[in-house]
């Protein structure tokens, strides 16, 4: 185990986790900088497969990745630093916010700000989609994935796990169709 590399995941994913309002998707544009174009641990591909994967597991999208980069970069160590460190901030803000907010929550100021913060948030969470938008390969099989699974989550409001299990089933076949198209 390199110490050195723990202390470094657990100040990174310290510094996503205290800097980032907004829950998961809010924090994929600073988990990519972080991850990608400063700490150059995974490549914009990684990245990409990743979110996929922390996406597609149990438990918020900012844990699962600072899990995922820390055991990829440290072995267990790094997967419990990493993980601390995206943590401690949103518990430590929580437990001074429980306490602050009881009773002002209905304070114009309070409520305005709070208004803001949700429009910011929207705004973080729409460069991340269209991020993962320029990922995705520009092909008529990926475009119809992804509208069937919308309308699946939003519309038919299937369970996101039956979502992804669809996506997940529907690559694997396309792929096979593929691959047999090219042995002929």
């Amino acid at each position: 185990m390199n110490r050195g590399n723990c202390r470094e995941l657990f100040r990174t994913f310290f510094k996503i986790g205290a800097f980032t309002f907004g829950g998961g998707y809010a924090m994929i544009p600073l988990i990519k900088r972080e991850v990608v174009e400063e700490k150059h641990w995974l490549t914009d591909d990684e990245i990409f497969d990743l979110i996929a994967i922390a996406e597609s597991t149990p438990g918020p999208l900012a844990v699962n990745s600072a899990t995922f980069v820390g055991s990829r970069i440290a072995g267990w160590q790094g997967a419990l630093a990493a993980t601390s460190g995206v943590i401690l901030p949103s518990f430590f803000v929580i437990l001074i916010l429980s306490q602050l907010l009881t009773g002002i929550e209905d304070i114009p100021l309070v409520k305005s700000a709070f208004q803001g913060i949700r429009a910011g948030v929207l705004a973080l969470i729409g460069n991340a989609l269209a991020s993962l938008f320029l990922k995705l390969p520009k092909q008529a099989f990926s475009y119809s994935v992804m509208a069937l699974a919308f309308v699946m989550a939003c519309f038919l409001h299937i369970n996101a796990i039956l979502v992804l299990l669809f996506c997940a089933a529907a690559g694997i076949l396309w792929n096979r169709y593929r691959e047999r198209g090219k042995r002929k």
